[in-house]
């Protein structure tokens, strides 16, 4: 049996044990191990090589990136920043049609630039924007649907954990890939807040029929207090990546630190959050890494077997072109996030096509973007959308079902497929600012 044929066997038993069930990580593992068992004729040879690359997977000082944006996400969202950027936005819109969706989706975009957790922002938002809607004569359906389309947000505007993973895998600048998500995550911010006011005009029974604005007038003064701590940590974060200050990793150390600053001001941590988010923080981070792990095992046994460079022949033979081979890909990110989460759809495909890529000459920063937002597209369909079942288990009301907010949401991941087609036809979107 040649290497070829052993690593198509190797992937094909992975598809089957995680169409079982098991744990994505585990079965890239396992299938790693016995691929290269099988190509060199050594079990031991197999166990140092995978060790190996344990070892390189997360040796470096960038990986510390990792744990240090999740802290600041679980610091921001614990502090209650969630529900002053909810006042904010909703205070600037509530004129218009719809305006308390339209703030919906405005303060997740700005939630999203400091905590870069979509699951973070779908449950915060769920708690603070849901009861809000219904109150002021949104439909429930709507209500849900709103959240959890503009939840996605948080895995493209950055700090974003899927842009980090994305550049660990792949060795790209997180800076660049931060800073090419910035145009992107405008442009969706923008196709879902004028989707709402559309809806919200010509569609009012799916919307609601007698929609009212929020009751949050705000003060001068309160405009201030709400929106400054916010403002400035975005700034501190992002401009000294931007500017050259920080690298990544100091930044999510400031940024965490920032964080802690503001809660401890406006005394909303207290011992029992700050125990809750530091075990949250560890499971997220033991998580990623083990992902990460996984998925260089995972590439060293496709090296191993020459799959990807066959696979790579049969894209040149088959003269698909690039736009095909991406348009390709695209199809099958969408279908894998019908049954996978998002991390583990990256580590299985992003590994498999960079060889096919890299000849072609492909800015992988780009690709990166259209890879996320294709991802964001599984967040919302089903039968697995894990932002839908976080909004489902923290809403904790029988009369909203998973069809529901699934429905709700079908608008949403409409206008993110037409945003994704403006940046593959346009790249510029994503590569602009660079």
């Amino acid at each position: 049996m040649t290497p070829f044929e052993i690593g198509l066997m190797a992937l094909g038993g992975m598809g089957v044990f995680v169409m079982a069930g098991m744990y994505v990580p585990i079965a890239l593992i396992l299938m790693s191990f016995v691929g290269v068992w099988a190509i060199k004729g050594s079990p031991l040879l197999a166990a140092k090589m995978l060790g190996l690359a344990a070892n390189d997977a997360i040796a470096s000082y960038f990986f510390g990136v990792v744990p240090l944006f999740v802290l600041m996400g679980f610091l921001v969202s614990e502090s209650g920043i969630g529900r002053d950027a909810f006042d904010v936005a909703n205070a600037m819109f509530r004129k218009i049609k719809g305006g308390l969706g339209v703030g919906t989706v405005a303060a997740n975009a700005i939630f999203a630039a400091v905590t870069g957790i979509s699951i973070a922002s779908a449950a915060v938002f769920t708690k603070i924007a849901v009861p809000e809607m219904r109150r002021h004569g949104y439909t429930s359906r709507f209500s849900v649907g709103v959240v959890a389309g503009s939840s996605v947000l948080g895995m493209l505007i950055p700090p974003s954990l899927l842009l980090i993973l994305y550049g660990l895998l792949t060795e790209q600048s997180i800076g660049d890939l931060f800073l090419a998500g910035i145009g992107p995550g405008i442009l969706l911010s923008v196709f879902f807040a004028i989707g709402v006011v559309l809806m919200a005009t010509f569609t009012p029974k799916f919307t609601g029929e007698t929609l009212s604005a929020g009751d949050e007038k705000l003060t001068g003064r309160e405009l201030i207090r709400k929106s400054v701590p916010l403002t400035v940590l975005i700034l501190v974060v992002l401009g000294g990546i931007y500017a050259g200050f920080f690298t990544p990793v100091e930044a999510g150390a400031v940024g965490a630190i920032g964080a802690l600053i503001i809660g401890l001001a406006k005394r909303s941590l207290n011992l029992a959050a700050l125990w809750r988010v530091l075990v949250e923080t560890g499971l997220v981070t033991a998580a990623v890494c083990f992902l990460i792990i996984a998925a260089q095992m995972y590439s060293r046994m496709l090296a191993f077997s020459g799959v990807p460079n066959a696979f790579g022949q049969m894209a040149a033979t088959a003269d698909l072109g690039l736009m095909g081979l991406i348009l390709l890909y695209v199809l099958v990110v969408i279908l894998m996030g019908m049954i996978l989460d998002s991390s583990s759809i990256m580590l299985i495909l992003v590994p498999l096509m960079l060889p096919i890529l890299n000849p072609m000459g492909v800015d992988l920063i780009w690709f990166g973007i259209v890879t996320v937002v294709a991802i964001e597209i599984g967040l919302l369909t089903p039968p697995f959308g894990i932002s839908v079942y976080v909004i489902k288990s923290t809403l904790d009301d029988d009369s909203i079902s998973l069809s529901d907010i699934f429905l709700g949401a079908a608008p949403f991941a409409l206008m993110m497929l037409m945003c994704l087609a403006l940046i593959i036809a346009f790249p510029v979107i994503a590569t602009g600012l660079l």
